[in-house]
């Protein structure tokens, strides 16, 4: 068969869909694109990111390493994510959430986080940077997530779904307001909607609260110099080309430039100090510029392949915690990517959101191929990729990384397990016996002692004093007794 025809060959498409049949596509998907998606990124940090930092440190190798040493510290967060189990996924995701939250304070705090042009967003642990910001996604994500699987299996009222989820989404975004930093707000905004949704809100209330936190979004876009700049940039394209508009236009001549092919790997003219944040906000563009479109084309695929993925293990998960944390994690990644590709084309104003695992920036990268490691744990809960990995149908990469046995998730049992649970809580404990007055006590007969046996049941009944005197009612009873 000449190589035209293999090329042509119907067959190909059916045999790519039959390996999407197998029990693990779903997890080899996950790992392939994360893996695309960082060599892509650490490859074009280096290329655009060589020229200013050799002008600035000597050595065009120093950001580069740095990115480097982010994503190995990334892939070691992937492993850990795929030996998470689930149980202790679910126990850690509110203290995770809180610890998280106190990184946002404490990066607010004059001496303890760092101020870089104007903006406190780092907290630096020995040599390495962190930016909490980045880690409140996931932590959002995941208990979120838990906590809306949790009430939703209760058969929980909207009251009690909404109250503890969205107060806590909005202290988390109006700390990193203050640092400032609306672009990771946005990414915050679309975290706690994507929870929302995926939650089972209401269409009218979800209207509702995505109308005001558009609102919201639209008042501190205007309320800062630089931000309400980029705005009048975006709606006003030709005005001033040196300045508010310069950024956005260079994207665009990098862009053009490319053309269908690219110019080559490594010769981009932009990254020579045209184009500021060429190696960061505007990584996309010299994507274009080198590669041309089918680099910017290979990049959206991969995203799109992505979503395909994430929604496909969200509909086939049985776990609700797993549906609802596939589907918004999904849903963050492809907005925050679509959002970074519309600002570089020129079809949204400019935001600062990094392009995932591509833009250069440890704590994003690092973070993010975390939360793939997640959604490759959950790809591997699927009931097909259970029933085939405890039949021992592991395949190569399961068992190099020695990855244990995902846990059967049973409806039932789940079931089961609340309802006892939930029993505990309402069933009240043995009331203590009022000792009589003596006059009224009866009197024992003579020669009648008591038992050994009563002795021992009434003094372990007096030593238990941890054990409240009232009935402990329902978590959910106590919310509404107030």
């Amino acid at each position: 068969m000449s190589e035209t025809a293999r090329r042509t060959d119907p067959r190909a498409g059916a045999r790519f869909v039959a390996w999407l049949a197998r029990p693990l596509a779903s997890f080899h998907l996950v790992v392939t694109i994360a893996t695309l998606l960082t060599v892509l990124g650490l490859v074009m940090v280096l290329s655009a990111s060589s020229v200013e930092a050799y002008a600035d440190g000597g050595s065009a190798y120093s950001l580069f390493i740095q990115q480097a040493l982010f994503a190995a510290i990334g892939c070691v967060l992937f492993y850990l994510a795929l030996r998470i189990p689930l149980k202790r996924l679910r126990q850690w995701s509110f203290p995770l959430f809180a610890l998280s939250v106190v990184a946002l304070v404490l990066v607010l705090i004059p001496g303890i986080g760092s101020e870089v042009q104007g903006a406190r967003r780092w907290l630096f642990i020995g040599p390495i940077s962190v930016q909490p910001s980045e880690i409140v996604k996931v932590t959002l994500v995941v208990w979120g997530a838990h906590l809306l699987a949790s009430r939703r299996s209760e058969h929980a009222s909207l009251k009690d779904i909404l109250v503890p989820l969205v107060p806590a989404g909005l202290i988390v975004c109006l700390l990193v307001v203050l640092q400032p930093n609306l672009s990771t707000t946005i990414a915050l905004g679309v975290v706690l909607a994507a929870l929302l949704w995926f939650g089972g809100l209401p269409l009218r209330l979800f209207i509702t609260i995505a109308v005001s936190g558009m609102i919201a979004a639209g008042v501190l876009a205007l309320s800062a110099g630089y931000r309400s700049d980029r705005m009048r940039a975006f709606f006003n394209p030709g005005e001033d080309p040196q300045g508010k508009n310069y950024q956005a236009r260079q994207a665009l001549y990098s862009l053009a430039d490319g053309g269908i092919w690219g110019r080559g790997l490594g010769q981009s003219r932009a990254k020579w100090s045209y184009l500021p944040n060429s190696h960061n906000d505007f990584i996309f563009a010299i994507i274009g510029e080198e590669l041309g479109f089918l680099g910017c084309a290979l990049v959206l695929g991969l995203f799109a392949l992505f979503v395909y993925t994430g929604l496909r293990i969200a509909s086939r998960s049985v776990d609700p915690f797993l549906r609802l944390l596939t589907a918004t994690a999904t849903t963050w990644i492809t907005v925050q990517a679509l959002i970074n590709i519309g600002y570089v084309v020129g079809l949204l104003p400019v935001t600062g959101l990094q392009l995932p695992l591509v833009s250069a920036g440890g704590s994003s990268l690092a973070i993010t191929l975390f939360m793939f490691g997640i959604i490759a744990n959950a790809a591997r809960h699927e009931p097909e990729a259970v029933s085939a990995l405890h039949s021992g149908q592991d395949g190569r990469f399961s068992r190099l990384l020695r990855l244990p046995k995902p846990e059967i998730y049973s409806p039932a049992r789940a079931s089961a397990a609340r309802a006892k649970s939930a029993q505990r809580a309402k069933k009240p404990p043995p009331q203590r016996r009022q000792a009589l007055p003596p006059a009224r006590r009866p009197k024992e007969e003579p020669g009648r002692r008591r038992s050994p046996e009563s002795r021992g049941t009434s003094s372990l009944r007096a030593t238990r004093a941890w054990e409240p005197s009232y009935p402990v009612n329902h978590a959910r009873e106590r919310g509404r007794s107030r």
